[in-house]
């Protein structure tokens, strides 16, 4: 009986030291398992978000030469040698830009593919009708960029020294008033209707399919007040040919800092402008927004960035994502009021 109990505890004892073995073997599988899985979250850590080996897409809806394009140009530059990515600029213009937002809207939402838009994304969705997108649900900011004064100019020689003589004329005799701007629905357009309304009296619109035609015919005396983007402007007034009634900024411009904002004569906040922002498809990871809103910001930082944006009117904006979709949520609610109220058609 002894000699089956001895038998019993060495079975046990040795049935004891296998559950040990296993216990330990167990262990060590985890330990490597789990080794593995933090070598696999270290490397995606450590990974890069932007394929290096694909280049990020800037896309412009304007003809190349123009502000926008010159500003997506400096840009793209700027943020390829930060982020050791190539970027290629590609213009694709027409319907008041909206086939570039179309493409931007149907790319792969995989941060290679950014839109540096204008204001005529918050507008041309109720100018259009349909409404060709909705950039608020089909587009996700990435960066405010900068903002171009509209300004109100006039012959040198007119008789108009500032916005009150103008305002006189208007409402003496309603509707003897006309203006040229580049285009219905347009941003100078838009901004000379609100400051129409905002002022209550009526004015004439003679649309121009682009800017240099108008300004040509208001130096010939065909038209009496021009709404136009500082860009365009400046070589005229600083040629003696043109004169800047009023800068519809929020404050002076240093390219015209002479010239009297409608806020210092008589309707303070008003502010209508020409913005810059880069906007990425719906969709594109979170982590890689901030990141783009970080490089675009540290760009703008630049002086190369910064004297582009000087050298075509602009001055630089810095702003958070959130500040950028507000902006473009109040634009498109200001806009569609106006656009109806006037009903306002596109060319």
């Amino acid at each position: 009986m002894a000699k089956h109990l001895k038998s019993l505890d060495a079975f046990a004892v040795k049935e004891g030291s296998r559950r040990a073995l296993r216990m330990v073997f167990c262990g060590l599988l985890a330990l490597m398992g789990l080794s593995s899985a933090t070598a696999q979250t270290a490397a995606s850590t450590n990974a890069p978000l932007f394929n290096p080996n694909k280049p990020i897409k800037m896309v412009v809806g304007y003809s190349a030469g123009g502000a926008v394009d010159l500003v997506a140009r400096s840009l793209s530059k700027s943020l390829a040698t930060q982020m050791g990515v190539s970027f290629v600029v590609e213009n694709r213009p027409g319907a008041g830009t909206n086939i570039a937002v179309k493409s931007v809207i149907a790319a792969e939402p995989d941060g290679h593919t950014l839109m540096l838009a204008a204001n005529a994304l918050a507008a041309n969705m109720s100018l259009y009708q349909p409404a060709p997108f909705d950039a608020e649900k089909e587009l996700a900011t990435v960066a405010l960029v900068g903002k171009i004064p509209v300004v109100i100019a006039v012959q040198s020689s007119s008789s108009f020294r500032g916005m009150s003589a103008l305002i006189d004329k208007a409402k003496s005799d309603p509707q003897s008033l006309s203006y040229a701007s580049p285009g219905n629905g347009s941003t100078p357009h838009l901004a000379m209707e609100i400051f129409a309304r905002a002022a209550s009296i009526d004015l004439s619109h003679i649309p121009y399919k682009g800017g240099a035609q108008a300004i040509t015919d208001v130096l010939g005396g065909q038209v009496p007040v021009l709404a136009m983007n500082a860009l365009e402007v400046l070589p005229h007034v600083s040629s003696g040919k043109l004169k800047v009634l009023a800068v519809l900024s929020a404050k002076r411009t240093p390219m015209f800092p002479d010239a009297l904002t409608l806020s210092e004569q008589g309707f303070p906040g008003f502010e209508a402008a020409v913005w810059y922002g880069v906007v990425a498809p719906f969709g594109t990871p979170k982590n890689m927004l901030v990141h783009l809103h970080q490089e675009v910001q540290k760009a703008l930082a630049s002086a190369e960035v910064k004297e582009k944006m000087s050298s075509v009117g602009g001055e630089v904006t810095l702003a958070s994502r959130e500040q950028f979709a507000e902006l473009l949520h109040a634009e498109r609610v200001r806009y569609e009021k106006l656009i109806r109220q006037a009903q306002i058609k596109p060319d």
